[in-house]
């Protein structure tokens, strides 16, 4: 029963990637639209990245417990 549970954890962890794959890319795009200037575009992956992991570290996690 517990080598189940440890693999249901590991298939979880494997996508946690994608919330910063996805925070990066639209953080990316949102920089672009923002002001079509370059300064933006890697001030807006780097808000991306952190809003993803904000949502993977809390919002996530305090979904997984209830």
């Amino acid at each position: 029963m517990s080598h189940q549970h440890q693999h249901q954890e590991e298939e979880q962890k494997s996508y946690a990637y994608l919330y910063y794959v996805i925070g990066l890319v639209f953080g990316l795009i949102t920089g672009f639209v923002i002001d079509k200037d370059f300064i933006w575009i890697p001030i807006g992956g780097v808000l991306g990245l952190l809003t993803a992991a904000f949502f993977a570290n809390v919002v996530a996690r305090s979904s997984e417990k209830g």
